[in-house]
Protein backbone atom coordinates (compact mmCIF):
# COMPACT_ATOMS: atom_id res chain seq x y z
CA UNK A 1 0.00 0.00 0.00
CA UNK A 2 1.77 3.04 -1.28
CA UNK A 3 -1.39 5.67 -0.26
CA UNK A 4 0.36 8.29 1.82
CA UNK A 5 2.30 9.90 -1.73
CA UNK A 6 0.20 13.23 -1.23
CA UNK A 7 -1.38 14.16 -4.46
CA UNK A 8 -2.95 17.13 -5.99
CA UNK A 9 -5.39 17.71 -8.12
CA UNK A 10 -6.43 20.39 -10.53
CA UNK A 11 -9.67 20.86 -9.72
CA UNK A 12 -11.63 22.89 -12.83
CA UNK A 13 -14.92 23.67 -10.13
CA UNK A 14 -12.73 25.38 -7.48
CA UNK A 15 -10.17 26.67 -9.71
CA UNK A 16 -7.64 25.41 -7.61
CA UNK A 17 -5.39 22.33 -6.74
CA UNK A 18 -6.73 20.00 -4.27
CA UNK A 19 -5.16 17.31 -2.18
CA UNK A 20 -7.23 14.31 -3.62
CA UNK A 21 -9.32 12.93 -0.53
CA UNK A 22 -11.41 10.14 -2.41
CA UNK A 23 -14.99 9.64 -0.77
CA UNK A 24 -14.77 5.90 0.20
CA UNK A 25 -11.20 5.15 0.20
CA UNK A 26 -9.62 2.81 -0.68
CA UNK A 27 -11.98 2.78 -3.65
CA UNK A 28 -12.37 5.48 -6.03
CA UNK A 29 -14.84 6.39 -8.75
CA UNK A 30 -13.66 8.00 -12.21
CA UNK A 31 -15.91 8.94 -14.77
CA UNK A 32 -14.40 9.83 -18.52
CA UNK A 33 -16.44 11.29 -21.80
CA UNK A 34 -15.56 8.70 -24.25
CA UNK A 35 -15.95 9.44 -27.51
CA UNK A 36 -19.09 10.04 -30.22
CA UNK A 37 -18.24 6.95 -32.37
CA UNK A 38 -19.00 8.25 -35.74
CA UNK A 39 -15.81 8.60 -37.39
CA UNK A 40 -11.77 7.49 -36.80
CA UNK A 41 -10.33 8.26 -33.66
CA UNK A 42 -7.92 11.45 -34.34
CA UNK A 43 -5.34 13.06 -32.26
CA UNK A 44 -8.11 15.07 -30.30
CA UNK A 45 -9.26 11.79 -28.89
CA UNK A 46 -5.93 10.38 -27.82
CA UNK A 47 -5.15 13.21 -25.19
CA UNK A 48 -7.98 12.57 -23.27
CA UNK A 49 -7.71 8.98 -23.39
CA UNK A 50 -3.80 8.85 -22.77
CA UNK A 51 -4.13 11.69 -19.50
CA UNK A 52 -6.72 9.76 -17.71
CA UNK A 53 -4.99 6.39 -18.64
CA UNK A 54 -1.80 7.92 -16.52
CA UNK A 55 -4.43 8.82 -14.18
CA UNK A 56 -6.15 5.33 -14.08
CA UNK A 57 -2.51 3.84 -13.48
CA UNK A 58 -0.97 6.00 -11.07
CA UNK A 59 -4.13 5.55 -8.55
CA UNK A 60 -3.89 1.97 -8.67
CA UNK A 61 -0.11 2.33 -8.23
CA UNK A 62 -0.85 4.37 -5.19
CA UNK A 63 -3.02 1.39 -3.72
CA UNK A 64 -6.37 2.55 -4.68
CA UNK A 65 -9.21 0.14 -6.10
CA UNK A 66 -10.24 2.52 -9.13
CA UNK A 67 -13.32 1.29 -10.88
CA UNK A 68 -12.98 3.25 -14.32
CA UNK A 69 -15.76 4.11 -16.10
CA UNK A 70 -15.34 5.53 -19.97
CA UNK A 71 -18.11 5.86 -22.05
CA UNK A 72 -19.47 5.42 -25.35
CA UNK A 73 -21.44 8.02 -27.12
CA UNK A 74 -23.46 6.15 -29.54
CA UNK A 75 -26.35 8.50 -30.07
CA UNK A 76 -28.21 11.39 -28.85
CA UNK A 77 -25.38 13.76 -29.92
CA UNK A 78 -26.42 15.99 -32.21
CA UNK A 79 -24.30 18.15 -34.60
CA UNK A 80 -22.67 21.67 -33.52
CA UNK A 81 -23.52 19.85 -29.68
CA UNK A 82 -26.68 21.86 -29.50
CA UNK A 83 -30.30 20.85 -29.33
CA UNK A 84 -31.11 20.92 -33.55
CA UNK A 85 -29.63 19.13 -36.28
CA UNK A 86 -28.87 15.49 -36.71
CA UNK A 87 -28.15 12.82 -34.97
CA UNK A 88 -24.09 12.88 -35.45
CA UNK A 89 -24.39 8.82 -35.96
CA UNK A 90 -27.72 8.72 -37.64
CA UNK A 91 -26.06 11.30 -40.19
CA UNK A 92 -23.08 8.94 -40.98
CA UNK A 93 -25.51 5.87 -41.41
CA UNK A 94 -27.70 7.94 -43.81
CA UNK A 95 -24.64 8.78 -45.62
CA UNK A 96 -23.23 5.68 -46.03
CA UNK A 97 -26.68 3.29 -45.96
CA UNK A 98 -25.95 1.71 -43.11
CA UNK A 99 -27.94 0.77 -39.65
CA UNK A 100 -26.89 3.07 -37.46
CA UNK A 101 -25.74 0.48 -35.39
CA UNK A 102 -23.38 -0.63 -37.65
CA UNK A 103 -21.57 2.61 -37.78
CA UNK A 104 -21.29 3.15 -33.77
CA UNK A 105 -19.89 -0.95 -33.80
CA UNK A 106 -17.68 0.04 -36.59
CA UNK A 107 -15.86 3.13 -35.33
CA UNK A 108 -15.97 1.61 -31.82
CA UNK A 109 -14.00 -0.98 -32.90
CA UNK A 110 -11.60 1.33 -34.99
CA UNK A 111 -11.31 2.86 -31.73
CA UNK A 112 -10.44 0.17 -29.61
CA UNK A 113 -7.46 -0.79 -31.59
CA UNK A 114 -6.24 2.69 -31.90
CA UNK A 115 -6.52 2.54 -27.90
CA UNK A 116 -4.43 -0.77 -28.11
CA UNK A 117 -2.03 0.36 -30.49
CA UNK A 118 -1.33 3.69 -27.98
CA UNK A 119 -1.01 1.07 -24.72
CA UNK A 120 -4.46 2.76 -23.25
CA UNK A 121 -5.97 0.29 -20.63
CA UNK A 122 -9.27 -0.92 -20.94
CA UNK A 123 -11.69 0.80 -18.35
CA UNK A 124 -13.56 -1.15 -16.16
CA UNK A 125 -16.75 -0.59 -17.40
CA UNK A 126 -17.74 1.07 -21.01
CA UNK A 127 -21.60 1.63 -20.89
CA UNK A 128 -23.40 2.73 -24.29
CA UNK A 129 -25.59 5.10 -24.40
CA UNK A 130 -27.97 3.33 -26.30
CA UNK A 131 -27.54 0.72 -23.50
CA UNK A 132 -28.82 2.96 -21.22
CA UNK A 133 -32.43 4.29 -22.67
CA UNK A 134 -34.00 3.12 -19.17
CA UNK A 135 -31.75 4.66 -16.72
CA UNK A 136 -31.67 7.97 -18.93
CA UNK A 137 -35.90 8.17 -18.76
CA UNK A 138 -35.78 7.73 -14.88
CA UNK A 139 -33.29 10.50 -14.73
CA UNK A 140 -35.85 13.04 -16.69
CA UNK A 141 -38.61 11.83 -14.84
CA UNK A 142 -36.62 12.66 -11.46
CA UNK A 143 -35.63 16.28 -12.56
CA UNK A 144 -39.25 17.05 -14.15
CA UNK A 145 -40.86 15.75 -10.63
CA UNK A 146 -38.55 17.71 -8.79
CA UNK A 147 -40.15 20.77 -10.96
CA UNK A 148 -36.51 21.41 -13.19
CA UNK A 149 -37.90 20.22 -16.39
CA UNK A 150 -41.03 20.52 -18.85
CA UNK A 151 -42.65 18.74 -21.51
CA UNK A 152 -43.48 20.65 -24.95
CA UNK A 153 -44.92 18.86 -27.76
CA UNK A 154 -43.58 15.79 -26.80
CA UNK A 155 -39.73 17.16 -26.16
CA UNK A 156 -38.46 17.71 -22.25
CA UNK A 157 -36.03 20.40 -22.00
CA UNK A 158 -34.66 21.22 -18.49
CA UNK A 159 -36.01 24.43 -17.08
CA UNK A 160 -32.44 26.62 -16.31
CA UNK A 161 -34.45 29.50 -14.80
CA UNK A 162 -36.44 27.74 -12.50
CA UNK A 163 -33.01 25.56 -11.79
CA UNK A 164 -31.54 29.28 -11.25
CA UNK A 165 -33.24 30.46 -8.51
CA UNK A 166 -32.53 27.22 -6.35
CA UNK A 167 -28.84 27.09 -7.67
CA UNK A 168 -26.35 28.36 -9.29
CA UNK A 169 -26.29 27.44 -13.04
CA UNK A 170 -22.48 28.07 -14.60
CA UNK A 171 -20.50 27.55 -11.81
CA UNK A 172 -18.19 24.89 -13.96
CA UNK A 173 -17.41 27.45 -16.81
CA UNK A 174 -17.68 30.71 -14.99
CA UNK A 175 -20.61 31.84 -17.04
CA UNK A 176 -23.59 33.54 -15.49
CA UNK A 177 -27.17 33.03 -16.78
CA UNK A 178 -27.64 36.34 -18.19
CA UNK A 179 -24.82 36.02 -19.89
CA UNK A 180 -26.08 32.24 -21.38
CA UNK A 181 -29.22 33.78 -22.41
CA UNK A 182 -27.97 36.35 -24.24
CA UNK A 183 -25.65 34.34 -26.14
CA UNK A 184 -28.44 32.16 -27.15
CA UNK A 185 -31.00 34.94 -28.01
CA UNK A 186 -29.84 35.17 -31.50
CA UNK A 187 -31.47 31.83 -32.41
CA UNK A 188 -34.91 32.98 -30.63
CA UNK A 189 -37.54 31.47 -32.94
CA UNK A 190 -37.74 27.92 -31.70
CA UNK A 191 -41.24 27.93 -29.84
CA UNK A 192 -41.05 24.35 -27.72
CA UNK A 193 -38.56 26.13 -25.05
CA UNK A 194 -39.40 28.57 -22.52
CA UNK A 195 -35.54 30.24 -23.02
CA UNK A 196 -33.50 29.51 -25.44
CA UNK A 197 -30.67 28.67 -22.85
CA UNK A 198 -33.24 25.16 -21.82
CA UNK A 199 -31.37 21.96 -23.34
CA UNK A 200 -33.38 18.84 -24.42
CA UNK A 201 -33.09 16.26 -21.99
CA UNK A 202 -35.48 14.26 -24.12
CA UNK A 203 -35.99 14.72 -27.93
CA UNK A 204 -39.17 13.71 -29.78
CA UNK A 205 -38.18 11.95 -32.93
CA UNK A 206 -38.92 13.60 -35.94
CA UNK A 207 -40.97 11.11 -38.86
CA UNK A 208 -37.66 10.17 -40.76
CA UNK A 209 -35.42 9.95 -37.28
CA UNK A 210 -34.26 6.16 -36.87
CA UNK A 211 -33.01 5.81 -33.78
CA UNK A 212 -35.70 6.59 -31.01
CA UNK A 213 -37.32 4.29 -28.53
CA UNK A 214 -40.50 4.40 -26.71
CA UNK A 215 -41.29 6.63 -23.52
CA UNK A 216 -44.19 8.64 -21.65
CA UNK A 217 -43.69 11.64 -23.47
CA UNK A 218 -42.48 10.49 -27.11
CA UNK A 219 -41.19 8.07 -29.74
CA UNK A 220 -37.50 9.76 -29.12
CA UNK A 221 -34.14 9.70 -28.15
CA UNK A 222 -32.17 11.22 -24.91
CA UNK A 223 -30.40 14.32 -25.09
CA UNK A 224 -26.89 14.28 -25.38
CA UNK A 225 -26.00 15.78 -21.70
CA UNK A 226 -28.11 12.68 -19.99
CA UNK A 227 -26.30 9.50 -20.90
CA UNK A 228 -23.21 10.77 -18.46
CA UNK A 229 -25.32 11.68 -15.33
CA UNK A 230 -27.36 8.50 -15.69
CA UNK A 231 -24.29 6.14 -16.49
CA UNK A 232 -21.93 7.68 -14.10
CA UNK A 233 -24.40 7.29 -10.80
CA UNK A 234 -25.64 3.91 -11.96
CA UNK A 235 -22.14 2.55 -11.88
CA UNK A 236 -20.33 4.64 -9.33
CA UNK A 237 -22.96 5.86 -7.33
CA UNK A 238 -24.90 9.52 -6.73
CA UNK A 239 -21.08 10.71 -5.85
CA UNK A 240 -18.04 9.95 -7.21
CA UNK A 241 -14.44 11.00 -7.15
CA UNK A 242 -13.41 12.08 -10.55
CA UNK A 243 -14.91 13.18 -13.48
CA UNK A 244 -12.82 13.83 -16.81
CA UNK A 245 -12.73 14.85 -20.00
CA UNK A 246 -11.54 17.58 -22.64
CA UNK A 247 -11.94 21.47 -21.86
CA UNK A 248 -14.04 22.00 -24.95
CA UNK A 249 -16.88 19.85 -22.65
CA UNK A 250 -16.79 21.97 -19.73
CA UNK A 251 -19.49 24.15 -21.14
CA UNK A 252 -22.36 22.90 -22.19
CA UNK A 253 -21.90 19.35 -21.46
CA UNK A 254 -20.47 18.90 -18.24
CA UNK A 255 -22.39 21.89 -17.12
CA UNK A 256 -25.42 20.67 -18.04
CA UNK A 257 -24.14 17.52 -15.46
CA UNK A 258 -23.90 19.10 -13.46
CA UNK A 259 -27.28 20.98 -13.44
CA UNK A 260 -29.08 17.45 -14.23
CA UNK A 261 -27.19 16.22 -11.40
CA UNK A 262 -28.37 18.66 -8.66
CA UNK A 263 -31.67 18.79 -10.30
CA UNK A 264 -32.47 15.25 -10.09
CA UNK A 265 -30.69 14.28 -6.21
CA UNK A 266 -30.99 17.53 -4.33
CA UNK A 267 -26.69 17.69 -4.46
CA UNK A 268 -23.42 17.00 -6.67
CA UNK A 269 -22.40 14.20 -7.85
CA UNK A 270 -18.61 14.78 -8.59
CA UNK A 271 -15.96 16.29 -6.10
CA UNK A 272 -12.97 16.81 -8.69
CA UNK A 273 -13.89 17.84 -12.12
CA UNK A 274 -10.40 17.42 -14.19
CA UNK A 275 -9.94 18.79 -17.95
CA UNK A 276 -7.33 17.80 -20.27
CA UNK A 277 -6.42 20.77 -22.92
CA UNK A 278 -6.94 20.39 -26.53
CA UNK A 279 -4.79 19.69 -29.33
CA UNK A 280 -4.03 22.31 -31.80
CA UNK A 281 -3.06 22.71 -35.27
CA UNK A 282 -1.69 25.72 -36.17
CA UNK A 283 -3.27 27.16 -33.06
CA UNK A 284 -6.81 25.99 -34.37
CA UNK A 285 -8.24 23.32 -31.93
CA UNK A 286 -8.26 19.84 -33.87
CA UNK A 287 -11.83 18.42 -34.47
CA UNK A 288 -13.95 16.32 -36.55
CA UNK A 289 -16.91 19.02 -36.85
CA UNK A 290 -13.85 21.25 -38.07
CA UNK A 291 -12.52 18.72 -40.33
CA UNK A 292 -8.64 19.85 -39.48
CA UNK A 293 -7.95 16.87 -37.58
CA UNK A 294 -5.72 13.82 -38.52
CA UNK A 295 -6.89 10.56 -37.83
CA UNK A 296 -4.63 8.36 -35.45
CA UNK A 297 -4.44 5.85 -38.63
CA UNK A 298 -3.18 8.12 -40.93
CA UNK A 299 -0.46 8.86 -37.95
CA UNK A 300 0.84 5.56 -37.82
CA UNK A 301 0.87 5.12 -41.85
CA UNK A 302 1.90 8.71 -42.78
CA UNK A 303 -0.58 8.92 -44.78
CA UNK A 304 -1.79 12.45 -44.25
CA UNK A 305 -0.39 15.28 -46.36
CA UNK A 306 0.43 17.62 -43.91
CA UNK A 307 2.67 14.19 -42.62
CA UNK A 308 6.08 14.27 -43.59
CA UNK A 309 6.41 10.50 -42.51
CA UNK A 310 5.00 7.85 -40.15
CA UNK A 311 4.63 8.34 -36.46
CA UNK A 312 4.37 5.68 -34.07
CA UNK A 313 1.73 4.86 -31.63
CA UNK A 314 4.32 5.36 -29.08
CA UNK A 315 5.71 8.20 -30.41
CA UNK A 316 2.12 10.06 -30.41
CA UNK A 317 2.04 8.82 -26.84
CA UNK A 318 5.43 10.43 -25.67
CA UNK A 319 4.28 13.69 -27.62
CA UNK A 320 1.41 14.01 -25.75
CA UNK A 321 2.68 13.14 -22.30
CA UNK A 322 5.87 15.84 -23.24
CA UNK A 323 3.19 18.59 -22.31
CA UNK A 324 1.27 19.18 -18.99
CA UNK A 325 -2.18 18.15 -19.78
CA UNK A 326 -3.70 21.14 -18.64
CA UNK A 327 -1.75 22.89 -21.34
CA UNK A 328 -2.08 23.22 -25.25
CA UNK A 329 -0.12 20.78 -27.32
CA UNK A 330 0.04 22.82 -31.07
CA UNK A 331 0.99 19.64 -33.61
CA UNK A 332 3.73 19.66 -35.79
CA UNK A 333 6.07 17.98 -37.58
CA UNK A 334 9.30 19.14 -35.64
CA UNK A 335 7.27 18.37 -32.19
CA UNK A 336 6.38 15.03 -33.15
CA UNK A 337 10.40 14.43 -34.41
CA UNK A 338 11.61 15.53 -31.45
CA UNK A 339 9.60 13.18 -29.76
CA UNK A 340 10.88 10.21 -31.40
CA UNK A 341 13.91 11.33 -30.75
CA UNK A 342 13.06 11.89 -26.70
CA UNK A 343 11.36 7.92 -26.64
CA UNK A 344 14.93 6.91 -28.55
CA UNK A 345 16.99 8.61 -26.25
CA UNK A 346 14.76 7.23 -22.65
CA UNK A 347 14.33 3.48 -24.72
CA UNK A 348 18.09 3.28 -25.45
CA UNK A 349 19.00 4.53 -22.19
CA UNK A 350 17.25 1.74 -20.05
CA UNK A 351 18.25 -0.81 -22.31
CA UNK A 352 21.47 0.60 -22.09
CA UNK A 353 21.73 -0.36 -17.85
CA UNK A 354 21.93 -4.14 -19.12
CA UNK A 355 25.48 -3.25 -19.97
CA UNK A 356 26.27 -1.62 -17.15
CA UNK A 357 28.95 -3.38 -15.06
CA UNK A 358 28.78 -2.12 -11.28
CA UNK A 359 31.91 -0.62 -9.25
CA UNK A 360 32.29 -1.79 -5.55
CA UNK A 361 30.95 1.70 -4.73
CA UNK A 362 28.41 4.31 -6.57
CA UNK A 363 30.29 8.00 -7.12
CA UNK A 364 28.56 10.66 -5.17
CA UNK A 365 27.40 12.43 -7.76
CA UNK A 366 25.46 8.68 -9.19
CA UNK A 367 24.47 7.77 -5.56
CA UNK A 368 22.56 11.06 -4.69
CA UNK A 369 20.85 11.11 -8.50
CA UNK A 370 19.63 7.76 -7.79
CA UNK A 371 18.96 8.21 -4.44
CA UNK A 372 16.71 11.04 -5.32
CA UNK A 373 15.37 9.78 -8.79
CA UNK A 374 11.74 7.97 -7.29
CA UNK A 375 10.97 10.85 -4.96
CA UNK A 376 11.60 13.36 -7.42
CA UNK A 377 9.43 11.29 -10.07
CA UNK A 378 6.81 10.68 -7.42
CA UNK A 379 6.46 14.46 -7.00
CA UNK A 380 5.99 15.65 -10.04
CA UNK A 381 3.12 12.57 -10.41
CA UNK A 382 2.03 14.15 -6.93
CA UNK A 383 1.90 17.79 -8.30
CA UNK A 384 -1.67 17.12 -10.65
CA UNK A 385 0.33 14.75 -12.77
CA UNK A 386 3.06 16.64 -14.28
CA UNK A 387 4.45 14.19 -16.55
CA UNK A 388 7.02 16.40 -18.63
CA UNK A 389 8.69 17.07 -15.00
CA UNK A 390 9.12 13.00 -14.74
CA UNK A 391 10.57 12.45 -18.68
CA UNK A 392 13.05 15.33 -17.97
CA UNK A 393 14.11 13.58 -14.55
CA UNK A 394 14.29 10.48 -16.27
CA UNK A 395 16.22 12.34 -18.80
CA UNK A 396 18.63 13.11 -16.31
CA UNK A 397 19.07 9.68 -15.70
CA UNK A 398 19.83 8.84 -18.36
CA UNK A 399 22.60 11.34 -18.95
CA UNK A 400 24.23 9.37 -15.91
CA UNK A 401 24.09 6.17 -17.73
CA UNK A 402 25.54 7.23 -20.57
CA UNK A 403 28.59 8.77 -18.06
CA UNK A 404 28.99 5.49 -16.36
CA UNK A 405 29.15 3.31 -19.79
CA UNK A 406 31.74 5.59 -20.72
CA UNK A 407 33.58 4.66 -17.69
CA UNK A 408 33.29 8.58 -15.84
CA UNK A 409 31.25 7.99 -13.42
CA UNK A 410 30.63 4.31 -11.51
CA UNK A 411 27.89 2.57 -9.73
CA UNK A 412 26.80 0.20 -7.14
CA UNK A 413 25.05 -3.03 -7.73
CA UNK A 414 22.64 -1.68 -5.56
CA UNK A 415 22.13 1.37 -7.08
CA UNK A 416 22.23 -0.17 -10.35
CA UNK A 417 18.77 -1.96 -9.38
CA UNK A 418 17.53 0.92 -7.89
CA UNK A 419 17.39 2.75 -11.02
CA UNK A 420 16.55 -0.12 -13.13
CA UNK A 421 13.46 -0.81 -10.95
CA UNK A 422 12.70 3.14 -11.10
CA UNK A 423 13.34 3.81 -14.41
CA UNK A 424 11.06 0.94 -15.32
CA UNK A 425 8.49 1.72 -12.57
CA UNK A 426 7.65 5.51 -14.38
CA UNK A 427 8.39 4.87 -18.01
CA UNK A 428 6.57 1.30 -18.42
CA UNK A 429 3.98 1.38 -15.93
CA UNK A 430 2.94 4.86 -15.37
CA UNK A 431 3.60 7.06 -18.09
CA UNK A 432 2.65 3.62 -20.44
CA UNK A 433 5.57 3.46 -22.50
CA UNK A 434 6.88 0.25 -24.00
CA UNK A 435 9.03 -0.47 -26.37
CA UNK A 436 7.60 -0.95 -30.07
CA UNK A 437 8.25 -3.92 -32.41
CA UNK A 438 8.73 -3.20 -35.78
CA UNK A 439 10.39 -0.76 -38.12
CA UNK A 440 12.89 -0.10 -35.19
CA UNK A 441 13.50 -3.53 -34.34
CA UNK A 442 13.93 -4.80 -37.66
CA UNK A 443 16.53 -1.47 -38.22
CA UNK A 444 18.36 -2.89 -35.41
CA UNK A 445 18.23 -6.60 -36.52
CA UNK A 446 19.37 -5.19 -39.75
CA UNK A 447 22.66 -3.40 -38.03
CA UNK A 448 23.27 -6.22 -35.89
CA UNK A 449 23.47 -8.82 -38.53
CA UNK A 450 26.09 -6.23 -41.18
CA UNK A 451 27.91 -6.30 -37.78
CA UNK A 452 28.10 -9.98 -37.95
CA UNK A 453 28.90 -10.80 -41.13
CA UNK A 454 31.91 -8.06 -40.78
CA UNK A 455 33.58 -9.68 -37.77
CA UNK A 456 32.92 -12.92 -39.64
CA UNK A 457 34.60 -11.61 -42.89
CA UNK A 458 37.79 -10.24 -40.19
CA UNK A 459 38.05 -14.17 -39.07
CA UNK A 460 37.59 -15.26 -42.81
CA UNK A 461 40.86 -12.87 -43.62
CA UNK A 462 42.09 -14.36 -40.40
CA UNK A 463 41.42 -18.06 -41.89
CA UNK A 464 43.35 -17.32 -45.31
CA UNK A 465 46.21 -15.99 -43.20
CA UNK A 466 46.47 -19.41 -41.47
CA UNK A 467 46.06 -17.26 -38.26
CA UNK A 468 43.61 -19.95 -36.62
CA UNK A 469 43.88 -18.46 -32.86
CA UNK A 470 42.26 -15.59 -34.13
CA UNK A 471 39.47 -17.57 -36.12
CA UNK A 472 38.76 -19.70 -33.46
CA UNK A 473 38.80 -16.68 -30.93
CA UNK A 474 36.50 -15.20 -32.51
CA UNK A 475 34.25 -18.03 -33.18
CA UNK A 476 34.10 -18.65 -29.23
CA UNK A 477 33.04 -14.95 -28.79
CA UNK A 478 30.59 -15.36 -31.61
CA UNK A 479 29.08 -18.34 -29.55
CA UNK A 480 29.51 -16.87 -26.08
CA UNK A 481 27.50 -13.56 -26.87
CA UNK A 482 24.77 -16.72 -28.42
CA UNK A 483 25.59 -16.15 -32.08
CA UNK A 484 26.36 -20.30 -33.27
CA UNK A 485 28.90 -19.96 -36.87
CA UNK A 486 28.99 -23.26 -38.84
CA UNK A 487 31.31 -23.94 -41.53
CA UNK A 488 29.68 -25.67 -44.61
CA UNK A 489 30.91 -26.46 -47.51
CA UNK A 490 28.72 -23.90 -49.58
CA UNK A 491 30.68 -21.09 -46.67
CA UNK A 492 29.62 -19.80 -43.14
CA UNK A 493 26.23 -19.84 -41.83
CA UNK A 494 24.92 -18.26 -38.61
CA UNK A 495 22.02 -17.62 -36.28
CA UNK A 496 21.66 -16.05 -32.96
CA UNK A 497 20.32 -18.84 -30.77
CA UNK A 498 18.45 -16.25 -28.05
Amino acid sequence: MMMEQKLLIYNTLTRQKERFVPLHAPNVGMYVCGPTVYGDPHLGHARPAITFDVVFRYLRHLGYKVRYVRNITDVGHLEHDADEGEDKIAKKARLEELEPMEIAQYYTNRYHQAMEALNVLPPSIEPHATGHIIEQQQLVKQIMDNGFAYESNGSVYFDIEAYNKKYHYGRLSGRTLENIKDASRELDGVGEKHNQADFALWKKASPEHIMRWPSQWSDGFPGWHCECTAMGRKYLGSHFDIHGGGMDLVFPHHECEIAQSVASQGDDMVKYWMHNNMITINGQKMGKSLGNFITLEQFFKGTHPSLEQPYSAMTIRFFILSAHYRGTVDFSNDALKASEKGLERLLGGINDLNRVVPAAQSDEQTHHLVSELAQKCYDAMNDDFATPQVISHLFEACTTINKILDHKASISEDDLHTLNDTMRLFTFDLLGLKEEKGKSNDAREEAYGKVVEMVLDLRAKAKAAKDWATSDKIRDELAAAGFEVKDTKDGVTWKLNK
